[in-house]
């Protein structure tokens, strides 16, 4: 690793000023280095420039910055430097790269770096929505819900995960589909069903949740009805709990192997 990241280091005060480096921003980070691991480009590279860029446009996106120079290129190059230390590569040679860094460097790492097609489908994905924010009324800059645990894949594709969820248009055709085939409205996963439940209080009532992965998500494309699935509140909030969203099929599988572990207790004969 060239000297000039330590001076340098010393000498920024943006990056102070600055919070932690996002999810989405070590994706794109990791994925800059990854494609230049023989020999990291320095601060005054060009992709080093366009990211650096990038990243504050995203930030602006994102409304967690009013500048366009949110990461500068030195802070960019360093974050290269704190990849080193995760590298195997790098320190099977005996060195170490930057020690300071975000704890969230060795997470991204371990998730994206051995799987090549599914970084670089993020990173699309995330520079897509960003590039097209402006082109369909900002979905990036909703609020975060604090009962949505943001995604692997970052806060730029689980905001646009949900701004699909949201759509009234869709949450409405998904129901009238439901109804005409099933003549109800039940949750794919537990089959529970709200009118049988609360009477007429309850009719209508389900939530719409988005199958597809986030990485294939695009701004701007159309949502099949075959997209959607209609969940209970309460699974639901259990596939969006952990960074891990789970699939309709891992949320079915829990509920399974929950119903047999009860099961496995209530068949025990009672001293």
């Amino acid at each position: 690793m060239p000297q000039d990241a330590r001076i340098d280091q010393s000498r920024s005060s943006t990056s102070q000023a600055n919070p932690p480096w996002s999810r989405d921003e070590l994706i794109l980070a990791l994925d800059l280095y990854l494609r230049n691991r023989g020999s990291l480009p320095s601060k005054h590279h060009a992709e080093v420039q366009e990211l650096s860029q990038f990243l504050g446009k995203m930030g602006l996106a994102l409304g967690i910055s009013s500048s366009a120079s949110f990461r500068n290129p030195n802070g960019v190059y360093m974050k290269l430097g704190n990849f080193c230390r995760w590298d195997p590569d790098y320190t099977s040679e005996g060195k170490k790269g930057l020690a300071k860094g975000n704890k969230d460097e060795e997470v991204v790492w371990k998730e994206f770096a051995g799987s090549p097609e599914k970084l670089a489908a993020v990173v699309a994905g995330i520079r897509n929505a960003v590039d097209m924010d402006d082109q369909f009324d900002h979905p990036l800059q909703r609020f975060d819900e604090p009962e949505i645990h943001e995604a692997a894949e970052g806060k730029v594709l689980t905001r646009l995960h949900r701004v699909r969820e949201r759509c009234r248009k869709l949450v409405e055709r998904k129901k009238k589909q439901a109804l005409a085939k099933h003549g109800k409205l039940a949750c794919e996963a537990c089959e529970f069903d709200f009118q049988t439940q609360y009477g007429k209080a309850g009719a209508g009532v389900i939530d719409v949740h988005h199958i597809r992965p986030l990485h294939t998500l695009q701004p701007g494309q159309k949502t099949r009805l075959d997209d959607l699935a209609l969940l209970c509140a309460n699974c639901h909030r259990i596939v969006h709990a952990t960074r891990h969203w789970l699939s309709l099929e891992e949320l079915k599988a829990t509920l399974d192997a929950a119903k047999k572990h009860v099961q496995i207790f209530s068949d025990r004969p009672r001293s």
